[in-house]
């Protein structure tokens, strides 16, 4: 597992072996940030990421290579929290960046709590946990941590389906890729804008 691009680009990322992680494999991740960034390398500086079920933090991590101000890894295993401040370090790694070692849905009530303000949420809970899909997405479609341009991406199998829309949050693409799947979404009124300009 290594860093696609940006500055820490190539560099090796550790994970744990028989912990149940299942880091999201170096094609899907670069396939992630290719949609993200659009062809523009710049298009992550500068912004705000929650990494959810972070396990080895390579999400975020990446998002910190393109760029990103400020990246916070929730992660509830000790374990992988460890990791995380592992992998980290060996980038060197200090600042711009917080680990909350506690379950998704708490820490996005934390942060909401305190007027964090995120640009990208991804989500990527053990494929079995199908029920932490619906709880954090429904969560994220009520928290003060949504702008209306916030793009939140949940990472699944392709043959589950997290579900269309929660709230005012609305899933607005699907991408396939072997058998897992990324699906998007924004705010309705982001989404609709969107539509409208596509369709213009």
């Amino acid at each position: 597992m290594r860093v696609i691009a940006g500055k820490y680009r190539s560099r090796r990322l550790q994970t744990l072996p028989g912990l149940e992680l299942r880091p999201t494999a170096d094609r899907l991740r670069e396939t992630l940030f290719n949609v993200l960034t659009a062809g523009n390398p710049a298009a992550l500086e500068g912004t705000v990421w929650v990494d959810l079920y972070a396990g080895t933090g390579a999400v975020g991590i990446e998002a910190i290579s393109r760029g990103a101000s400020m990246v916070h890894f929730v992660e509830s295993s000790e374990r992988a929290v460890r990791l995380i401040s592992k992998n980290l370090a060996a980038l060197g790694i200090n600042a711009g960046f917080q680990i909350l070692e506690q379950d998704s849905i708490r820490a996005l009530r934390v942060l909401s709590s305190n007027d964090t303000a995120a640009d990208f949420v991804f989500l990527d809970p053990p494929y079995e946990m199908e029920e932490a899909y619906r709880q954090a997405l429904e969560t994220l479609s009520k928290s003060g941590s949504l702008k209306h341009e916030s793009i939140v991406v949940a990472e699944h199998q392709k043959k589950f389906d997290p579900g269309e829309a929660f709230g005012s949050l609305r899933r607005y693409r699907k991408l396939v890729q072997g058998d897992a799947a990324l699906s998007f979404y924004q705010l309705v009124s982001a989404y609709s804008k969107s539509e409208m300009s596509s369709r213009a």
